[in-house]
C-alpha cells in the first residue's frame, strides 16, 4: 500500500514538472516572453533575485553612485532611492518604439550603469506614490 502512495506522489510531481516546463516553453516563444529571458540573463544574481521575491531590481548609478529601482512598466517606472532605501524621485525614460517591457526594463538598467548622466537629462521627473508601483507578475 504504501509503495503504491509513494508511486503515486512521484507520478503527480513528474506531471507537475512537465506541465511548468510546457508553460515556460510557451511563454518563452512570445516577444515579452524573450524579452524578460533577455532581462533576466543581463541581471546580476542578486538583481535576480531581487525581480523574483518582489517584482524589481535595484541598479546602481555609473556616475553618481545612486541607488535606482526599476519596477516592470511600460514608463514611470524608475525611482531613486536615499540610504534607506525610501523612494525619494522618479524618472521616466525609456527607448523609442515599441519594446516589449523587459527589454524597456534592460535599456534602462544599461542606461543607468553606463550614461547615468544622460539618461536623467532625457528623463521627466515625477513624485513616486508607492500604491502605484505595485509590481505585475513576471513570466515563468
Amino acid at each position: 500500500m504504501l509503495g503504491n502512495a509513494a508511486a503515486w506522489r512521484g507520478e503527480r510531481a513528474r506531471e507537475r514538472a512537465i506541465r511548468s516546463l510546457y508553460r515556460q516553453h510557451r511563454d518563452y516563444r512570445t516577444p515579452e516572453g524573450r524579452s524578460i529571458r533577455l532581462l533576466r540573463e543581463w541581471l546580476s544574481p542578486d538583481q535576480r533575485v531581487q525581480l523574483a521575491r518582489h517584482g524589481y531590481f535595484e541598479v546602481v548609478g555609473g556616475a553618481t553612485g545612486n541607488l535606482y529601482r526599476i519596477y516592470p512598466a511600460a514608463s514611470m517606472n524608475v525611482v531613486q532611492l536615499d540610504e534607506r532605501k525610501k523612494e525619494i524621485r522618479g524618472f521616466c525614460f525609456l527607448p523609442i518604439g515599441e519594446l516589449p517591457i523587459g527589454d524597456v526594463m534592460l535599456a534602462q538598467k544599461l542606461a543607468l550603469e553606463r550614461c547615468e548622466w544622460q539618461a536623467l537629462a532625457v528623463g521627466r521627473q515625477f513624485a513616486p506614490r508607492a500604491f502605484s508601483m505595485r509590481p505585475p507578475r513576471f513570466v515563468g
